[in-house]
């Protein structure tokens, strides 16, 4: 009975040491990188939660997207480049319909597109960063490393033109506190 203790006390203390290692990033790349994700993740979702839900189809000119599919393009892209350039997936585009969504429901498209992201700089390993990739629209040939760069660039791309979005409602943007 003992030794069964002993077993499944170790078993446990095994298991909480691995659920540990699974926030810890496998490189010193992504030991870096997550803190600039993380806080660039949370500035994205407070302009996101900024903008009343009532406001989220607001467009300022008509070829502009709304600020609905900015962010529901922010969240698709996220998970999209990730995949593409990042895991070396084969993925095709497909981001949800933002007009047909409701401001909780696009929050959480993002949280899980942002979740999804984290996960692979949490898990991807310095072999797979160090391999090349062609980005799709410029042609250049960088590292995995360098193209979760990219997916973050893309992001606050989008995330800026939002705060605009805000200023042009009278809705304060949060605090940019890098």
């Amino acid at each position: 009975m003992k030794a069964l203790s002993c077993t499944l006390l170790l078993c446990f203390g095994m298991g909480c040491a691995m659920a540990q290692n699974d926030t810890i990033p496998k490189t010193e790349f992504t030991r870096m990188y997550l803190a600039v994700w993380t806080e660039a993740k949370e500035h994205c979702l407070d302009v996101a939660q900024a903008m009343p839900e009532d406001r989220y189809s607001y467009k300022p000119t008509e070829v502009s997207k709304s600020f609905g599919e900015q962010m529901v393009h922010i969240a698709a892209a996220n998970k999209l480049l990730t995949q593409r350039y990042v895991q070396g997936m084969e993925v095709k585009p497909n981001t949800p319909d933002a007009s047909k969504m409701t401001k909780t429901e696009i929050l959480a498209l993002m949280e899980e597109s942002f979740e999804y992201t984290t996960q692979v700089v949490l898990s991807i390993n310095q072999e797979k960063l160090d391999e090349t990739c062609k980005m799709y629209h410029s042609g250049n040939t960088v590292s995995r490393a360098f193209a979760l760069f990219y997916v973050q660039d893309h992001m606050a791309n989008h995330r800026s033109k939002s705060n605009l979005y805000l200023r042009m409602n009278e809705v304060e943007p949060p605090e940019y506190t890098w």
